[in-house]
């Protein structure tokens, strides 16, 4: 017995490590090029992505007047730290709003972001990030590839556009099969071949959706 819940959670674990592979930026500005037109006036919500190291984040915050956003939403889970450019890890999930540039720096500084610390666990289920969600008018993310399934069920129950990152065999679940069958989700216009884990190892079998 002692056995066997050691194997289930060493498969967690293993699990765990495949979902913390990071989109490079180079990958996302090949691919959102194809979108931009779309962003304009909308909530983008990032609801899978830690800002200190999401790529996502990065791109919408630099490029937010020049595809006109009206908000940048993003979720992290828990563990991370509440000072945005920090690398000390923390016991509490939060949220961050970018409303665009104050200053005229066309740069998002840490004044400009609004930090605030969510009561649950950050998890894209919670109630907390689905009212986020609600906000929302495009989701923009690289979600757990373990969850795509359920992930994606989330967004078709509350018909959000989105623009996300799937392992290449996604195209076989029954679920998502049907979605583009349906002609409810498109394969992007990229294979997404570079991803990074903070150990600097990679992983390339990866489509875009939308």
């Amino acid at each position: 017995m002692a056995k066997k819940s050691q194997n289930k959670n060493l498969h967690k674990a293993k699990t765990s490590k495949k979902d913390e592979y990071y989109t490079q930026l180079s990958d996302i500005e090949k691919e959102l090029k194809h979108y931009r037109k779309h962003f304009k006036d909308k909530v983008v919500y990032c609801n899978c992505d830690d800002p200190r190291i999401s790529n996502f984040f990065h791109y919408f915050s630099f490029n937010f007047e020049k595809l006109g956003l009206k908000k940048l939403i993003t979720t992290c889970y828990k563990n991370q730290s509440m000072d945005l450019f920090s690398k000390h890890k923390s016991e509490k999930a939060i949220y961050l709003e970018y409303n665009g540039d104050k200053n005229g720096n066309n740069i998002p500084d840490p004044e400009e972001i609004g930090i605030v610390q969510l009561n649950g666990d950050g998890d894209f289920r919670s109630e907390e990030s689905i009212d986020l969600l609600k906000q929302a008018d495009i989701i923009v993310t690289n979600p757990p590839f373990s969850l795509f399934v359920d992930y994606v069920a989330q967004l078709i129950e509350y018909d959000k556009k989105f623009i996300i990152i799937g392992n290449i065999n996604a195209i076989s679940y029954k679920d998502c099969f049907e979605l583009i069958k349906s002609d409810k989700m498109w394969l992007g216009y990229n294979t997404v071949r570079h991803f990074g884990q903070p150990d600097g190892s990679m992983y390339e079998t990866a489509r875009s959706f939308w």
